[in-house]
């Protein structure tokens, strides 16, 4: 997140671009910064605000298109994973949240694909060895049974050094 304001504000009244605030106040809302300014060369008082702008990283595709980032494609990404499985929501919705933030706690402005791929795959590692590999079927493509079972090879390898 990051204060959205501009540099270059004017007087309303003659465009000049220099003022004073005269006082600042948090609105009635909460969500942004009331200041009362007076213009320095006309005299006149006007209202300005400043409000906290979410800035939406986007994500980058294997094919080179972008899109905005979208924490639902997470969430139904890891429901088709999960489902019949033994998972509460709860445990999901904090997966989400995790893959969220350290996603767009560097403040990145393009995120790879692939970054958001591997996170949910170590996220269902960890969870549940079935979603894990219906996730992976699907992000890794697998060509034909063999990846498959290579997959899951190394899976129950990892497993057994744990």
């Amino acid at each position: 997140m990051r204060c959205a304001f501009s540099n270059d504000m004017k007087c309303p009244f003659c465009e000049n671009p220099e003022d004073k605030v005269i006082d600042s106040r948090t609105s009635k809302e909460g969500d942004a910064i009331r200041r009362r300014r007076e213009c320095l060369k006309c005299g006149k008082r006007f209202t300005s605000y400043e409000r906290i702008e979410d800035l939406v990283p986007m994500v980058v595709k294997k094919d080179g298109r972008r899109e905005p980032f979208d924490t639902n494609k997470i969430r139904q990404g890891l429901l088709i994973a999960c489902k019949k499985r033994p998972i509460e929501m709860d445990r999901l919705d904090k997966i989400v949240d995790m893959i969220e933030q350290k996603i767009t706690d560097p403040g990145d402005k393009e995120i790879q694909s692939s970054r958001i791929g591997e996170e949910i795959m170590a996220a269902l590692k960890d969870l549940d060895k079935v979603a894990y590999v219906r996730f992976a079927s699907v992000y890794r493509q697998f060509k034909d049974i063999n990846d498959l079972m290579d997959e899951v090879k190394t899976l129950f390898e990892s497993r057994s050094g744990e």
